[in-house]
């Protein structure tokens, strides 16, 4: 049948006056061929293989049919298939729009939240799934905090300020409230958001975010090598020998700490010539060797124009802040703490190193929580500032300083017994009822109702 089709075909193709119902047919043809094209290509091979073998008549053929179909209006079958071949090539596609950069970012700070880079001007932030950033990880639904999340409990969004630049604000809209740096914001409020604000939600303590302004360039400030691998965000604390400031992995996003100290303020350039044998790198790369559970772990170190110590970090912040909140800690904590710090200094002491420099800012703990790991920080400073560097910066807070120590201004020989004597200053701060006085040399120093700072003194 298939045969007889193709005969047909032919003949009414090569008529030179096509009859106006083949014309129809050839449009029938067509419309059928344009809707379904597998069931009439067999057919067109067929008719095209009669073409090839009938010699001279075949040329005349499609020229008929092509020119009586031009004359009706209508395509051959041969021109279909080019129509068709045109279609299936795909048109060349309008190039896609660059994707906006971010102009902010969120690092998240606890488990259940996720880091958010900001394109769009606004984002909602709450329980409901039609927040831009809605809270509904599964470990997050399980903490104790989810049930005090509103449905929409803060926006973040961008405004046209001054000088065609835009200011970020942060909106709340929750029922516990939102707080900036511990500040709370005030339902229907909104504050502006400066780089390395830090967000907590329904209590002061709660941090779930730092927000990075990405159109602030203040990471120029360090040295490439660091920008590379970290980005740089809030200070953490600071104290005589340095600052340490939160820092994120570039390529893992965890969080560390970076110790910055300045060569300029302690003169450490001149001190390293007086004394070759003070070879900073090697001795980073003895204390990176250290490992105890107990011990601050040293990740990287980078020479620049100052010195960058990245360290692990601890959540929990130091001793010095959870005797301050609680003005002494219950006897249970203090002999876990203390058992601790006993083992980390047993420790630095196997190894060779006298820390010199213990004290509650320098201990500091894994969590929020009252039994928690404590591990001890600055040790072997004076392997990194040199002896009468640190000596000088020691004797401003002289607190916790073994009486030897400060006699001798670091000039004499002394051992590690100094430690064991600060080690006991930190045990009488920790059980006893505390006060604090602020020194305009320390952060904090501490004395008790018998007046313990004078009598430390005078001996």
């Amino acid at each position: 049948m298939s045969g007889e089709t193709d005969v047909e075909c032919q003949q009414s193709h090569g008529s030179a006056s096509p009859q106006p119902h083949a014309s129809g047919a050839c449009s029938q043809s067509q419309g059928g061929f344009s809707q379904s094209h597998g069931p009439f290509s067999q057919p067109h091979g067929s008719s095209s293989q009669t073409q090839g073998m009938s010699g001279s008549s075949t040329s005349t053929v499609p020229t008929s049919s092509q020119s009586s179909h031009s004359s009706s209006g209508t395509l051959s079958s041969l021109e279909t298939v080019s129509t068709q071949e045109l279609y299936s090539i795909p048109e060349d596609s309008e190039p896609e729009e660059p994707v906006p950069a971010p102009w902010a970012r969120l690092w998240a700070l606890q488990d259940g939240f996720s880091n958010l880079e900001c394109v769009n001007d606004s984002y909602w932030f709450g329980r409901d799934r039609n927040c831009e950033y809605c809270f509904d990880e599964p470990l997050l639904k399980r903490t104790d905090k989810y049930r005090t999340y509103s449905k929409k409990h803060f926006r973040i969004f961008r405004e046209m300020g001054p000088k065609n630049s835009y200011i970020a604000y942060i909106e709340d809209h929750s029922g516990n409230g939102t707080f900036v740096n511990r500040e709370l914001v005030g339902k229907g409020r909104r504050l502006p958001l400066n780089n390395n604000s830090e967000i907590a939600l329904s209590v002061w303590s709660n941090k779930v975010f730092v927000f990075f302004d990405l159109t602030v360039d203040d990471q120029s400030v360090y040295p490439k090598e660091l920008r590379d691998e970290y980005i740089m965000s809030k200070t953490l604390g600071s104290g005589a020998c340095g600052e340490v400031k939160l820092a994120f992995e570039r390529k893992t996003c965890k969080k560390v700490a970076i110790k910055i100290i300045s060569k300029r303020k302690f003169a450490i350039g001149s001190e390293r010539e007086a004394d070759p044998a003070l070879n900073v790198e090697t001795e980073i790369e003895i204390l990176k060797k250290l490992n105890h559970p107990c011990i601050i772990k040293i990740k990287d170190f980078f020479d620049a124009e100052d010195y960058y110590i990245v360290l692990e970090l601890m959540e929990g912040g130091e001793l010095f802040d959870r005797v301050v909140g609680n003005k002494r800690l219950r006897e249970a904590t203090c002999k876990l703490y203390f058992y601790q710090m006993l083992l980390a200094v047993q420790y630095l002491h196997e190894n060779g190193i006298i820390h010199r420099d213990l004290k509650p800012e320098n201990v500091l703990l894994s969590s929020q929580k009252e039994d928690c790991l404590i591990k001890i920080t600055d040790f072997g400073q004076s392997k990194i500032l040199g002896e009468t560097s640190l000596m000088r910066t020691l004797c401003g807070t002289p607190t916790y300083l073994a009486p030897e120590v400060l006699n001798s201004l670091g000039t004499a020989g002394y051992n590690r017994a100094v430690d064991c004597w600060s080690l006991g200053v930190i045990l009488f701060i920790c059980s006893g009822p505390c006060q604090e006085v602020v020194d305009s040399g320390s952060k904090g120093t501490f004395y008790d109702r018998r007046s313990f700072k004078t009598s430390m003194a005078s001996g």
